[in-house]
């Protein structure tokens, strides 16, 4: 799809709306560049006065600019809602919205080697070949990282192929994510279907059963297990298979909560819903919040608790 037809034109609520102003850090994970430009562009033809400087980062190096580097930040999203809590409660935030759902999907171009083979049942064999380079991110501080080898793991299990998971990542051209698939350096990545349409990649579908979007598959996720670097040194952290769920919160110490709330309402509502489905992603409606008497006023409407 091309960008001139994902910038469809977003209609603004008809209501009067309070002007906002102020600088607004959101701390963001990687695959939401994108779709966060289109939702800020559109927020700031509401709030000309606000000036929103985005980071995108792996999810886990989002949040430790906050917990860690002790950084401003009035919205932090992660492409895993649960790293909210392990890495944020109490001490900086205590609530959290789940607002979208994703699925790993396997990335390549028409210059990657084996593209006109490549399939749902032999990926696994295609990235195994000795002129095939592929290319995961850092699994301490993406979760598309330690989704990947989930990914591996369950695939060991779906295919029924003992060692399948430590063929991968023993294989020639496993290198943690430096190189880049357009330029010819990678042939194969994996990442998240909504930017691999955003930025008109190939992708192979993996099954349900090992591509981590399935409710139905829930239980057959937890199989995977990762261990990650925790909150604090020489902590870890183990992290279980699940649907991949994104999630927000605006840090308890930001000084301007209203601004930062309203950008969320924003996100959450008919515009931001849009935004999020011309740019390919699955937003969750409502949006799901941990503890309903936690979440600001404003966003009550938007959200249920489960």
């Amino acid at each position: 799809m091309a960008d001139s037809q994902q910038k469809r034109k977003i209609k603004t609520s008809s209501q009067s709306i309070r002007k906002l102003s102020g600088k607004l850090p959101i701390f963001h994970a990687g695959s939401l560049t994108r779709t966060f430009a289109m939702v800020n562009e559109e927020f700031r033809k509401l709030h000309p006065n606000v000036e929103i400087v985005a980071e995108p980062a792996g999810s886990v190096a989002a949040i430790r600019k906050v917990t860690e580097q002790k950084r401003e930040c009035g919205v932090v999203a992660s492409a895993d809602y649960k790293l909210i809590p392990q890495l944020m409660f109490p001490q900086y935030a205590d609530w959290y919205i789940i607002f979208a759902s994703e699925q790993i999907v396997l990335c390549y171009t028409e210059k990657s080697k084996y593209q006109d083979q490549i399939n749902a049942s032999n990926w696994y064999e295609i990235l195994q070949k000795e002129d095939v380079k592929f290319g995961r991110h850092d699994p301490d501080q993406d979760p598309g990282g330690y989704r990947t080898l989930m990914v591996w793991q369950l695939a060991e299990k779906y295919y029924k192929i003992p060692g399948l998971y430590q063929k991968l990542f023993s294989a020639k051209g496993n290198i943690l994510m430096g190189g880049n698939i357009r330029s010819g350096d990678l042939d194969y990545t994996f990442g998240y279907k909504a930017p691999a349409v955003q930025n008109h990649m190939k992708y192979v579908v993996l099954p349900e059963e090992i591509n981590l979007a399935s409710k139905q598959f829930e239980r057959y996720y937890a199989q995977a297990k990762m261990e990650l670097k925790g909150s604090k040194p020489n902590e870890t952290m183990t992290v279980i298979g699940e649907p991949i769920l994104f999630g927000l919160t605006v840090p308890k110490n930001f000084p301007n909560q209203d601004l930062a709330v309203g950008w969320v309402d924003f996100l959450l509502g008919s515009e931001g819903v849009a935004i999020m489905e011309s740019m390919g992603m699955k937003p969750i409606k409502p949006s799901i919040i941990n503890n309903i008497e936690k979440v600001p006023k404003l966003l009550a409407g938007k959200v249920k608790q489960t």
